[in-house]
């Protein structure tokens, strides 16, 4: 029967007093049913203590214990911060859970029992801040963040504190962003649409839209914030499933058809935006591949490196191995990328695409012309292994 007071568990205590293992789990035990996370966590530090004979608080000058002591020490430890997160969690304490949960590692974890934390009024900070500043789950965090802030300055998020994030991470957001964007789109098209003839179909998408109607965007009308719509189809580069890259697509055709003072230019290889977008997405999608790989081709070499930097070059390998071309893109991006780029950048890139062809060779003959012997012993080792 569950201690309810604080009087019954000195009570309990004191008649405990010449069993101390039992004390200790009648301790644990209160301040679990009485939701106490912080009082909990130290009860289960000090139970961990007590079963490898220590005292259970720490003196300050506790002599350093033995290897083996001090790994089941920190096991039970972790194991304490994952009961005391998730209680936390559970009671809505959600940045407070998360500094519990945060020592584990388990990022999955956290991220499966916040799935079933609806964002309210009240926590939607909160949640921002674990779930996307803290990593845990960008996709979701940054959905919350474009709702609750916008497009605009979801943009900027994006831009300041996820572009330099692994690209799982700038997937998730990119994802959420083109979709909302292009939902919001859409629904301003579709709306353009019903005040001026017959509604569009509900399953029309809104490339079906523009290619039906060529009134749409003329005399230099626009839908919504023209420099939203070009960073939303930057930033969608990042995206690789065919359902993203078609929405892409989508935004282009749409901007292509804008009056020119808001075709704004990009940066090489991208600089003639919506058309240079609109060949990058079509490769992607399995059309006009071939004068579409040209033109980048073509920009990959001829552009000034000392003006465009090495991105033209960039694109060009990525599209060769984005579209299951990667001999191809390893004897790109040996023979285009400058001499002033180090080895140690290239060869990582270099050996994930030859793990798809097993084509080593020509990585082991350029780590041996520059003479990157880390790069050709990792290069050999991996020609080595079975296919």
């Amino acid at each position: 029967m569950p201690i309810e007071t604080e009087l019954e568990i000195f009570d309990t205590l004191a008649q405990s007093r010449a069993n101390p293992a039992a004390a200790v789990e009648q301790m644990v035990a209160f301040f679990r049913d009485q939701q106490r996370p912080i009082e909990l966590f130290e009860a289960l530090k000090m139970r961990v203590r007590h079963r490898l004979g220590l005292p259970l608080i720490a003196p300050e000058d506790e002599v350093r214990v033995a290897e083996d002591v001090d790994r089941q020490l920190e096991t039970g430890l972790l194991d304490a911060c994952r009961e005391v997160g998730e209680m936390m969690l559970s009671l809505g304490r959600i940045r407070e859970g998360w500094m519990y949960l945060r020592p584990t590692g388990d990022n999955a974890h956290a991220a499966s029992l916040l799935s079933g934390v609806d964002a309210t009024e009240d926590n939607t900070e909160d949640l921002i801040q674990v779930l996307l500043h803290e990593g845990v789950d960008v996709g979701r965090g940054y959905q919350l963040l474009i709702e609750r802030n916008g497009t605009c300055n979801s943009i900027t998020a994006y831009e300041q504190q996820i572009a330099p994030r692994g690209k799982r991470d700038r997937q998730a957001a990119a994802r959420k962003l083109l979709d909302h964007f292009y939902q919001e789109l859409s629904e301003a098209v579709r709306g353009d649409i019903s005040r001026h003839e017959a509604p569009a179909k509900p399953d029309e998408t809104l490339g079906q839209m523009l290619q039906k109607r060529s009134w749409l965007v003329t005399d230099g009308g626009y839908h919504l914030d023209t420099t939203h719509l070009s960073a939303v189809i930057r930033i969608a580069r990042v995206l690789d499933d065919q359902a993203s890259i078609q929405r892409a697509f989508e935004l282009t055709q749409y901007g292509r058809r804008l009056n020119h003072q808001f075709q704004y230019p990009g940066d090489e290889p991208f600089v003639d935006f919506y058309p240079a977008h609109s060949a990058f997405f079509s490769i992607l999608l399995g059309r006009d591949v071939e004068p579409g790989l040209e033109l980048f081709h073509r920009k990959a070499t001829t552009a000034d490196p000392l003006k465009a930097g090495t991105a033209p070059m960039e694109v060009y390998i990525d599209l060769l191995n984005r579209c299951d071309r990667p001999a191809d893109a390893i004897n790109a991006a040996i023979s285009l990328v400058p001499d002033e780029v180090p080895p140690q950048r290239l060869v990582p890139m270099l050996l994930e695409m030859a793990s798809k062809c097993h084509h080593y060779q020509p990585i082991l003959d350029f780590c041996r012309k520059r003479s990157d012997i880390l790069g050709y012993t990792a290069a050999s080792v991996a020609a080595g292994r079975p296919v």
